[in-house]
């Protein structure tokens, strides 16, 4: 149809294609990796149970390493800083309240009614906050170096 086409317009097309170009790349995306605290807040951990180097040398043959079992208590507004399970694989699981863990590419809350799980491997590099208004409490079962 005669009239109904716009003419080309370079400036147009132009700041056209920047907006367009912005919005791929930026798309509600995250382009850079998060990093965590570098302190521990409001942390209570106790020691429930150890079992010892000896114990884990006669048992599988693993040498130099203890196995424990702890209770990580995050006060309202605490954090555990950022760190690194490269030697220390674990495995948590929430028992009260609600723990949002974070790592590089974002954030996941495990909750205590679900009993919240998570691994801690050889890649986990992570920290976690606790963003209620009561305490946080998960155990926390992990292989560990001994000094």
């Amino acid at each position: 149809m005669p009239g109904t086409h716009a003419k080309f317009q370079p400036l147009n097309f132009l700041f056209g294609a920047i907006a367009g170009l912005a919005v791929a790349l930026g798309g509600g995306q995250v382009l850079a990796n998060l990093t965590g605290p570098t302190e521990h807040v409001g942390l209570d951990v106790a020691m429930l149970q150890e079992l010892s180097s000896d114990t884990l040398e006669a048992t599988i043959g693993l040498s130099g390493y203890t196995m424990r079992m702890r209770a990580i208590e995050i006060a309202p507004g605490g954090q555990i800083a950022e760190h690194s399970h490269e030697d220390r694989p674990g495995i948590v699981t929430v028992v009260d309240g609600a723990w949002v863990e974070g790592q590089p590419g974002g954030e996941r809350t495990f909750d205590a009614a679900e009993l919240g799980t998570f691994p801690e491997n050889e890649d986990t590099v992570h920290w976690v906050y606790n963003r209620t208004e009561a305490p946080a409490t998960a155990l926390v079962c992990d292989i560990a170096k001994t000094d």
